[in-house]
């Protein structure tokens, strides 16, 4: 008797350890964040979304790209990947989801964070995505080009761009525009990161730049998870605790839902 239990005993405590030894490993979290602006602005905006992740403990870094042409932002933004410490959340506000639909094919980005932002696919940009608006959106004050590069009519960016963001820090926006290339705006993706990396993305329902029926239209057909706040397109700026909480979630889940 006292044989047949402690056989059947050992046969348990087999079973247990095996079970154990054939469960998954819990993935591990990404630590390190990539920020990437978008036009008309720098990476200073990103400040208030650094803070938060910062004090989380996050490795972060703000990419300050050029905007004159996608190519060139590509390049900037792979070299802040290429320096960052193990897996990296690539993020991008408006045109930088461009530059992060493309830099995200590097191996070392797990995930894909959309803020607001333009998600092509293969052979699109900027230009063809906003070549028919959906009727009725809000239309951007987008002055005609100057030597190449465009800006947005300062009396009109706060309504535009920034409209829940505080009144002086819009207009500090407005007067700090950054010149943004016709050529990024027309620069097309050759392969689209989405299609093989999880992606997340956070639609600002009040934005009057990138329509939020063509932000929920590209979150889909990205197989994107999708979280929506009642925002306006600098969404970065006026909510920066709901964007660090996305790009968070971002962090925790990128390796367990690696396509």
């Amino acid at each position: 008797m006292k044989t047949l239990l402690a056989s059947a005993a050992s046969i348990a405590l087999t079973a247990i350890a095996g079970t154990a030894s054939a469960a998954e490993p819990v993935p591990t979290p990404v630590k390190s964040i990539v920020l990437v602006h978008g036009g008309f602005v720098d990476g200073s905006g990103w400040e208030g979304v650094y803070k938060i992740l910062k004090k989380d403990g996050y490795d972060v870094t703000v990419v300050q790209n050029p905007t004159h042409s996608l190519a060139d932002d590509v390049a900037v933004t792979r070299r802040a990947i290429d320096a960052a410490n193990g897996k990296v959340i690539l993020v991008g506000h408006s045109y930088g989801g461009v530059v992060a639909t493309e830099a995200g094919n590097d191996p070392k980005v797990a995930g894909l964070v959309y803020i607001a932002a333009f998600a092509p696919d293969k052979g699109e940009s900027v230009s063809s995505l906003i070549a028919n608006p959906v009727p009725g959106a809000a239309v951007p004050p987008i002055l005609p080009p100057q030597n190449g590069y465009l800006f947005l009519d300062r009396s009109k960016f706060a309504a535009a761009f920034a409209a829940d963001v505080r009144p002086d820090t819009a207009a500090f926006m407005a007067d700090a525009q950054v010149p943004w290339g016709v050529e990024a705006l027309g620069g097309a993706v050759t392969l689209p990161a989405w299609k093989a990396k999880p992606s997340w993305y956070l639609v600002a329902s009040e934005d009057r730049m990138i329509p939020p029926p063509a932000q929920r239209a590209m979150a889909s057909r990205a197989g994107a998870h999708i979280e929506e706040t009642p925002a306006s397109h600098a969404v970065y700026v006026s909510k920066p605790a709901v964007v660090a909480a996305l790009i968070e979630q971002a962090a925790r889940g990128a390796n367990a839902q690696a396509k």
